[in-house]
Formats: C-alpha cells, structure tokens, sequence
C-alpha cells in the first residue's frame, strides 16, 4: 500500500495556513516532503522550515525532505540575466522561454543545493532529484536536433549531473538521489520521451568515477494517476531494480488532450449574497466596468475546461482588468471595493471549480462507474493499491485537506 506525501508546489511560507497544514501533517505522522527549489521561488522550502521550528530533532528526523533543482525561474533567472557567469559553462543551460531556463549543470546543482539548505536550515537533504531534465530534449527538438544525437547529449548531461550528485553523497550534503520526470510518463514512440532503462548504467558509472563503493540512485517521480497510467511501465522497471516511485499530479490529469480535476466540490452557498452586493456597489458610472465584468463572469462560470484554466484567467485577465478600474477610484473607496472583491473572487472560484466537476463526472464516467465514493477518492484509492507506486504526492494547502487525504490512508 502506497503512503501519502505532502506536495508543496503551491506552499508559501507568507501564508500562515500552510504552515499549520504542514505542522498538522507532521504531527499527524507524514514521513515524506517533497519540495523543490523553483516552487514559489524558494518559499515553498522556507515554509517547511518554519514548520520545523516547532518540533524536536527526534521528530524532524522521521521526515524525509525530497527536494529538486533544474529551473531557472523568479529572482533565480533575474540573477542569472543580469550576471551569466555565476553558471560556468552558458552551453549548459537550456533557454526554452523568456520565463523559463534550465539547467543540470554540476556547478548549478551543487549552488542550488546550498541555497535550498539555508532555506530549509538543514544541513542534510535526504533525497535530491534532478527536476525535469527532458528540457534539454524539448529545446533540441525545437532546433531540429537529430534524435540520436539529442538522446547522446541528454545521457552526457545526466551522467555529469550524477557525478555532481555522487559526489553530495559523499561529503553529506545529501542521503540519495534521483530524477523527477513528466516525460517518464509518455510513450516510448514519443520525441518528448526520457529513455530511463539506461540510467542506472550512469549512476553505477558516476558513482566509481567519484570512488562511491555503490551509486545513490534510489528514487524516480513523474505523474501517475487514474487517467494517465503509461508511467506505470516506468514504475514498475522502477521496482524491479530496487528504485522508489513516487506519483506526482494523482488529481490533475490529462485525458484526450484536455485537464481534469479529478475531484468533487460542492456549489458555494454564499456566491450569490456577495455577487448581489458586489454588484450594487458597482452600479455607477465609474464602476460601469466591474460592473461588466461581473456580469460576464457570472455567466461564463460553467464555461471553464477546467479549475487550472480559470486560475490562469483570473491573473492574466481578470486581475490587470480590475486594477484599471480601481485607479479611477480614490484610495478609501479602493480598499472597500478590494474587500468586496476578494469575497466574490474566492466564492466564484468555488462556483468554477463546482461546475467543473459536475462536467468531469459526466465526461468520465467511465472511469468511476466502480467506485461509489468522491471523485478524489476513487482517484487516490487507485494509486494506493497499486504495488509499485511508494508514494502518492498531495497537495495539501490546509489543514482540513491533511486530514481528508490522511484519513485515505488509514
């Protein structure tokens, strides 16, 4: 039976509900963080330090801190633009957007592994993953790379990162290591694909390089869930060679080119009441937009593929449009309307996330004709029992959420 981890990719260590969620889960006996150096620029990581805080050195040794390095992203690229050469070698990172570089270089690992020791103040991670290497494979492909050659450069690329890694091993900085990977999850036909049967040949090389009597690979994570199971052929090499498989992404899952989330919400019983009053507010000349706004959203509230797609909408469009109208306001009506917003706001994701799992149940119902319980049920019940998956990643933002998923597990 898989153990539940708690997931951080969405942690802050300025908002005070996720550090209880993290004190309530390590309490509760969670064995497993998984972090990452990118997620939230680094306050997912400083989250789980002031967790810490509170609890003995007995206790803080029953958890495993699972952390990652690879992006390049937030104040980590604002540097690196404005000073190249804190990376040694400029060949070995992959600029695939203006928002987003990478890079598995060993001098870029064993940096990023200091600052996420400080932030975590540790001296100790117990397992550091490569994350998302098969950045290098999608830019090649961008630029025309044949694919033998991209696959060499990729493997050339891995095994010095598994050297840099060896060599943590060796000085103490971390207990193992390992690769987090989307493409683990695809079809072997895919270009996208990272080939993984010849990975142990690297660590095993890596680690007599550095002079380790065995390599410290030990650990793979890429998504799995009830929609998308061709990860499970990497998971199960994965255990046949004595590897750890953890299953990130268990509720978002992508099926027939579209996300779902695969859980049931129930409809906000207080949208109406602020939407009601949002709108009286802003029924005047000058709040004619928000009053618009209000109008269409209200509207399109069922129209959404999925609660991803409105988390996007709401900060590229939804966000900048309100911030133009509140300028032509003075400064005390501005904080009233702020507040009357941000109520409607969090009630109306609420209706979204309500109309799109009404929609997942009638579009995949197949899929849970067998299973009488929630949609998030079924889908975590499935990994659960599946043998060769170790642990299920959760994203577990609030208390009430460490308490549903570990209820699961008991």
């Amino acid at each position: 039976m898989s153990n539940f981890a708690f997931g951080t990719y969405r942690i802050s260590d300025i908002n005070p509900q996720h550090i209880q969620a993290l004190k309530e889960a390590i309490e509760s006996g969670i064995t497993m963080i998984d972090t990452s150096s990118n997620y939230m620029d680094g306050g997912a990581e400083r989250a789980i330090a002031v967790a810490f805080r509170e609890f003995d050195e007995d206790k803080k040794d029953e958890v495993e801190i699972v952390s990652k390095f690879g992006y390049i992203q937030g104040s980590n690229l604002k540097e690196y633009k404005e000073n190249p050469s804190i990376i040694e070698n400029e060949d070995e990172v992959v600029k695939y957007s203006e928002e987003c570089y990478h890079s598995i270089s060993r001098a870029f690992m064993h940096e990023q592994l200091s600052a996420s020791l400080e932030r975590l103040e540790m001296e100790k991670i117990g397992c550091y993953l490569i994350h998302n290497p098969e950045y290098y494979l999608l830019d090649a492909i961008n630029r025309g790379v044949a694919q033998d050659e991209r696959l060499d450069e990729m493997y050339r690329r891995l095994q010095e990162a598994f050297v840099g890694l060896e060599e943590e091993v060796k000085s103490g900085r971390i207990g193992s290591y390992g690769i987090s990977s989307n493409s683990f999850s695809l079809p072997h036909s895919s270009d996208e694909f990272l080939p993984y049967e010849d990975l142990l040949t690297l660590a095993y090389n890596a680690a007599m390089i550095v002079g380790n009597r065995t390599h410290s690979f030990m650990t793979i994570e890429l998504p799995i869930n009830l929609l998308e199971r061709e990860g499970l052929k990497c998971a199960s090499w994965a255990k046949e060679n004595g590897l750890r498989v953890l299953a990130n992404r268990p509720l978002n899952a992508k099926y027939n080119e579209m996300m779902y989330r695969l859980a049931d919400y129930d409809e906000s019983k207080d949208y109406y009441t602020y939407f009601n009053e949002l709108m009286e507010v802003s029924d005047n000349e000058a709040l004619e937009p928000l009053y618009n706004l209000l109008e269409q959203l209200d509207a399109t509230k069922h129209k959404f593929g999925w609660i991803g797609d409105y988390d996007v909408f709401l900060f590229t469009q939804i966000i900048p449009h309100i911030k133009k109208v509140l300028q032509k306001v003075d400064e005390e009506s501005s904080k009233t309307l702020v507040e009357f917003i941000d109520l409607y706001l969090g009630e109306y994701r609420k209706m979204v996330a309500y109309e799109c799992s009404k929609r997942t149940r009638v579009e995949l119902k197949e899929f849970f004709k067998e299973c009488s319980g929630t949609m998030q049920e079924c889908a975590l019940n499935y990994l659960i029992n599946n043998e060769n998956v170790d642990f299920i990643l959760v994203g577990m933002r609030k208390p009430s959420y460490v308490y549903e998923i570990l209820s699961l597990g008991r």
